[in-house]
């Protein structure tokens, strides 16, 4: 059976066309696109501060919080990443899914307007990333959070945050995590070129292709050279110690071109001594929870819980 045979038609629409060319020219206009749906900072449901980055530099946060919670408990707290392939993106385009999950399950989301690539390469995002958490630990008082239900969460490019944000905070050793939630993540540098490990599939049915996915890559790595100890914080996949991290929830779909990068890491978790929980939607591309249907409402239902049971 071939790879577009198994596609959920549900999803057809998300299949790219391929003919949309990825470029540093073309990004600008790429940007603007994609950025011109997502909702105003006015009209979302979270409210802005700020920090300081590891260079000085102002760093938006968008806070979440529930209008109702037990009065004097210390709320958990999601630190949530956006996807955007590190060069797009920022925390209005989850403002659904977040104003939902904050409500939901009593919890403060703290959602980071990361700097992108190629204007701020690798490690800029994810020392933005872990200025955000350590800006969570740094208020526990002043917004009453509860520093041992710290989780942290993102879709995509932010899923890979999130692993590389997991593995960098167990280094250094200042902010315990009490699990990480990794949405169809983009973890390894390698996939959709000829030095992957993976089977480079076909690009039918496929909602995320190979070329953008390795421009996107690139602009993150800028100049940096994949030849130290920080190549497993850049590519999470090439880490060579996945030794005691925190409890991981991971989703993807069959049809996502991250499949088998996120299933190996997957494996690897659970061959480190991680608790690991994966879910494997059938027919599913990537990004293909932004539409509505049984899969999508199934891995809602599936995140919520696993999220629930994190920061219990």
């Amino acid at each position: 059976m071939r790879r577009n045979e198994r596609l959920d038609p549900v999803f057809q629409s998300l299949v790219s066309p391929g003919t949309e060319a990825w470029s540093f020219d073309t990004l600008p206009a790429i940007r603007a696109r994609v950025h011109s749906t997502f909702k105003s900072v006015q009209r979302t449901g979270g409210d802005e501060c700020w920090t300081t980055s590891f260079d000085a530099q102002r760093l938006r946060l968008c806070l979440y919080r529930p209008k109702a919670s037990v009065r004097g408990a210390a709320l958990p707290v999601i630190l949530y990443l956006h996807g955007g392939g590190f060069v797009l993106g920022k925390p209005e385009m989850a403002d659904d899914l977040l104003w939902h999950l904050t409500h939901e399950l009593q919890t403060v989301i703290v959602a980071v307007d990361y700097r992108l690539a190629p204007e701020h390469p690798f490690p800029v995002p994810l020392e933005d990333c872990h200025a955000a958490l350590g800006w969570i630990f740094d208020n526990q008082r002043n917004f009453n959070l509860d520093p041992e239900r710290v989780v942290v969460m993102g879709h995509s490019a932010g899923g890979g945050l999130a692993a590389a944000l997991c593995i960098l905070a167990r280094d250094r050793g200042q902010h315990p995590l009490a699990g990480q939630v990794l949405i169809y993540p983009m973890l390894d540098h390698r996939t959709g070129s000829a030095d992957s490990p993976h089977t480079l599939p076909g690009t039918a049915g496929l909602s995320w292709l190979p070329a953008p996915n390795q421009f996107c890559w690139d602009c993150l790595r800028g100049g940096y050279k994949l030849d130290d100890h920080r190549v497993g914080l850049f590519s999470p996949a090439m880490h060579t110690d996945l030794r005691n991290l925190p409890p991981t929830f991971m989703s993807v779909g069959s049809q996502d071109l991250f499949l088998e990068e996120d299933v190996d890491f997957a494996m690897r978790l659970s061959r480190a001594g991680v608790a690991m929980e994966l879910h494997v939607y059938p027919g599913a591309p990537h990004m293909f929870d932004q539409v509505a249907g049984r899969i999508t409402a199934q891995s809602i239902l599936d995140t919520t819980r696993a999220l629930k049971a994190l920061l219990e």
